[in-house]
């Protein structure tokens, strides 16, 4: 462990990449530049709401030193440590199927890459630290409800296994923001926060695709080759190859990382490519949602209400399509289509076996390689849509299902009438289908020779008992917005260990309740901040 002082940085995302020579945060066109140097803007009154004890302890800092006056000062923006090099990255992207442009860090200043306890680097990020060159005609600010949700899902998806950003620390500003929740014309003030945000890379797909637009092949190569030097040193840079083999190599890490959303039920909500990471994390968490029940075609977004473009359903392809954007942008540095077609070919390949396996754990099986089997998850998807059922809960209560016992159908398979929304309004046929499902599986489990227990361990093992509902959510910012921040550090603790029983909070492992179906914060959101 070390003083904050202490803390040791090698900066080579500035030191290796070109950064432009203009000064100051005027919005402008920044070119042949990976990233613009500027400051965060001081805050008047920082307040310490939340941090990451296993993020701290990552970097190497102590309890005592997160929860310090100084911790406070310089994760609010309000003072640099030296060593810090504080920038905001230059990129483009693709938002819902439509070039943008440079977009680039608009809320979002990085302050240096920390060598961690480990030896690795780790990228110290503050979002909502005010305006950068690339903030066009917004402020670069945050408030405090989407600060929240970012700092407790970024803290979710790591303890539920997910590849995703961390955060470190969510620091109230004492300042009011203005924004209009809902766009529709009503503007107010809100409390201002930042988050510390913390990744070994923060580099998007966007990175790559503003330098190809732009003709700039030589600040292209320089990025791509820093990329394979420090994120893929596996990979022998400086050929076309290596740009191929990049593209394969995120597009494995990109089905992987859509695999484990699939797993746990969550849905981004706005997968432009400026918000796809290059390491398969999950990054910039913005209008996103857990399913309650499960629906394939719900977005969280308000915006993507109408062509429902990132609903969960459509994630694995929108994923792949992404994944196109970047090899149309890779494509001048390799010359060639065909062989990035192939690495592309690969991520379907990829997807489609990860998400096989993964669902064969979901239903506590060894793979799906049986037809018996595929049958069975096909069955399972299909009858969660068959009635309003909580994804979550019917998971869980899967695994409640006592295979061995000579009892009952309707006994056996009343575990997952726990997961259904309105029983008493349930038909026959849709009773029937649920029956069915649960005898077909306890049938297949008697078959291998497996026991109740076991399988209950492994499946709990990977459907989690409590995730981030929205409603779990808005609750938490309620009550921080006025003044009481105990819920965000409860919901931190609940979340920490997302498998376990935690009998103590119990009331977390239960339906959506009806009065969060409408309410603003706890359907969909926008993309306000």
């Amino acid at each position: 462990m070390v003083a904050i002082s202490e803390l040791r940085f090698d900066n080579r995302f500035t030191a290796s990449l070109p950064g432009e020579d203009s000064q100051g945060t005027d919005p402008r066109q920044v070119t042949e530049a990976c990233y613009s140097r500027v400051s965060p803007t001081p805050v008047s009154l920082p307040r310490l709401v939340a941090f990451s004890s296993e993020v701290s302890e990552l970097l190497g800092l102590a309890a005592e030193d997160a929860e310090s006056a100084e911790f406070v000062d310089i994760f609010s923006g309000n003072r640099l440590l030296e060593g810090m090099d504080s920038h905001a990255a230059c990129y483009g992207g693709h938002q819902f199927g439509n070039w943008a442009g440079q977009l680039g860090d608009g809320r979002a200043i990085a302050l240096g890459e920390v060598i961690d306890v480990n030896g690795d680097h780790q990228m110290l990020q503050l979002k909502g630290a005010g305006p950068t060159p690339y903030s066009r005609s917004a402020d670069g600010l945050a408030v405090l409800r989407s600060s929240i949700r970012e700092f407790l899902c970024s803290e979710a998806m790591h303890h539920l296994g997910v590849p995703t950003t961390r955060a470190l620390s969510l620091v109230t500003t004492g300042d009011l923001v203005v924004r209009d929740v809902l766009y529709n014309g009503n503007p107010a003030p809100e409390p201002g926060a930042v988050v510390c945000r913390v990744a070994p890379s923060f580099i998007r797909f966007g990175n790559f695709e503003i330098f190809a637009s732009r003709g700039d092949e030589a600040t292209l190569k320089k990025l791509a080759d820093f990329v394979i030097q420090t994120q893929f040193p596996n990979i022998d840079g400086g050929n076309p190859d290596s740009y191929v083999t990049l593209l394969k190599e995120v597009g494995e890490l990109t089905a992987d990382m859509i695999a484990e959303w699939l797993r746990v039920g969550f849905v981004h909500g706005v997968m432009n490519t400026d918000n796809m990471s290059i390491l398969g994390l999950t990054i910039d968490y913005g209008p996103y949602g857990w399913l309650d029940n499960y629906d394939p075609n719900w977005t969280p977004n308000t915006t993507d209400a109408q062509h429902r473009r990132y609903r969960y359903g459509n994630q694995p392809s929108i994923a792949q399509w992404n994944l196109v954007q970047l090899a149309n942008a890779l494509y001048p540095l390799v010359g060639a289509v065909e062989p990035l077609q192939e690495a592309l070919e690969h991520y379907a390949q990829r997807f489609e076996a990860t998400w096989s396996q993964m669902m064969a754990t979901k239903l506590g099986l060894t793979n799906l390689e049986d037809r018996k089997d595929r049958d069975l998850a096909e069955q399972a998807l299909a009858l969660l849509q068959t009635v309003e059922t909580d994804m979550t809960l019917f998971w869980r209560e899967l695994a409640k299902v006592n295979f061995e016992l000579p009892v009952d159908e309707k006994e056996r398979c009343a575990p997952l009438m726990n997961a259904v929304y309105r029983p008493d309004l349930m038909t026959i046929d849709q009773r029937a289908s649920f029956i069915d499902f649960a005898e077909k599986w306890s049938a297949r489990h008697r078959e291998l020779g497996n026991k109740s227990v076991e399988v209950a361990v492994a499946m709990n093992a990977v459907n989690p008992k409590y995730v981030l509902r929205n409603y779990m959510a808005q609750l938490a910012i309620e009550k921080a917005e006025d003044g009481d921040s105990s819920m965000v550090t409860e919901l931190l603790e609940i979340l920490r260990l997302p498998y376990e029983e935690q009998p103590q909070y119990e009331r977390f492992y239960a339906l959506r309740p009806d009065w969060a179906r409408t309410k603003i914060g706890c359907s969909q959101l926008s993309c306000s901040s």
